[in-house]
């Protein structure tokens, strides 16, 4: 018997089977960098030991400004990651997904 007569047929099996893999997975989804000033830990005036009334006012202003600022890098993160979702689910698409499995088919036929 040929030697070829054994290796011709693995050969076609394994390139025919080669070919009904399914596609390769695509790159991971874009991420966005989030800002330091989101990752960064709010801090707060400290009032000092024996407060005066010029220590309380200043107190009030500091700690209303460091409030503003925090709540500004937290909405800063909301958004980073809100966006970061958005471009997720745009490469995300319907036909993609319903190729991986993860949708029904369009006509509704399996």
């Amino acid at each position: 018997m040929r030697p070829w007569t054994l290796i011709a047929p693995l050969a076609c099996a394994t390139l025919t089977a080669s070919c009904a893999s399914p596609a390769p997975s695509s790159s991971a989804a874009p991420r966005i960098e989030l800002p330091t000033e989101a990752a960064r830990p709010c801090s707060l005036y400290v009032l000092p030991e024996t407060p005066t009334r010029s220590a309380l006012e200043i107190g009030y202003a500091t700690r209303g400004a460091q409030l503003v600022a925090c709540d500004a890098a937290r909405n800063l993160a909301v958004q980073t990651h809100e966006a970061e979702h958005a471009l997720e689910d745009r490469l995300a698409s319907p036909a993609r997904r319903r190729f991986f499995g993860l949708l029904p088919p369009a006509n509704g036929a399996r």
